[in-house]
């Protein structure tokens, strides 16, 4: 096992080196490692496509299983076959409706010696930890509510004509503590909106130092990288609703469910 920690240490120091620009052969000269033996770690920390911070937060069991796992996988058609349809598979499930089983579905009746769904499951997860590194985000209680509608539209039936409504589904998020809110609307329009939006501080009995929108066009009348125009009604509503209390009880509430 004390092998295994140094040998993890030393890679943590070869992968550092080359992230601050040294060659391969001053990593090589300076760790006592061979050549070749510092080019293969280094190309496949280029192939998991992860930065060095986020490598160095690993413990040397998580670093270990990370490298073998990646060596294993490049020798494998079976898996590389897999991994070659995974591209195609991502731009799939931007689709609505899309699932990931609906995807392995397709998969295994292109490939039917191919892995099972739980396998496939598996592999995704790791192939797009390599292609699509998550930052990790550091949230403070009762700082930002996130808004948004979801993609696909609900329906709802009247009782008595049977008629059936297309409904817009609303959620704001606490960034802190991942407490949602939801509600189905009747359109997506400034008013419905800024119901809406007013609806989830009630329920979260606060409001937030700050509201953050994927561009709605119910909240910014004109899109701009750096000064967007804010629907005037959206953007008095947090000073509205508002009284001194309000932040502290938000804060203190979101800490608890954290």
């Amino acid at each position: 096992m004390a092998n295994k920690t140094t040998d993890m240490s030393k890679i943590k120091k070869v992968l550092k080196f080359y992230s601050n620009g040294k060659s391969k052969l001053f990593i090589s000269n300076y760790l006592s490692l061979s050549r070749n033996t510092v080019k293969k770690y280094i190309s496949l920390f280029e192939v998991l496509g992860l930065s060095f911070e986020i490598i160095n937060e690993k413990t040397d069991g998580e670093l270990e299983l990370l490298f073998s796992h990646t060596i294993e996988e490049s020798v494998s058609p079976k898996l590389q076959t897999l991994q070659d349809y995974f591209p195609v598979m991502e731009r799939e499930l931007k689709k609505v409706g899309v699932t990931i089983y609906r995807t392995w579905e397709q998969y295994i009746t292109l490939h039917p010696d191919g892995f099972q769904i739980t396998q496939f499951r598996h592999h995704y997860k790791i192939w797009a930890k390599r292609v699509n590194p998550v930052m990790h985000m550091n949230h403070k209680a009762g700082d930002k509510m996130y808004i948004d509608y979801a993609g696909k539209t609900l329906s709802i039936i009247d009782k008595k004509s049977g008629e059936i409504k297309n409904v817009q589904f609303f959620v704001a998020i606490l960034g802190a503590s991942q407490y949602t809110y939801a509600e189905a609307s009747m359109s997506q329009q400034k008013e419905d909106f800024v119901r809406s939006v007013e609806n989830a501080m009630h329920y979260f009995q606060g409001v937030p130092a700050a509201i953050v929108s994927d561009n709605l066009k119910s909240a910014v009348i004109k899109s701009s990288r750096f000064e967007p125009t804010i629907n005037e009604t959206f953007a008095i509503l947090p000073i509205i609703m508002a009284p001194p209390f309000y932040l502290p009880e938000l804060i203190s509430r979101e800490i608890n469910l954290w």
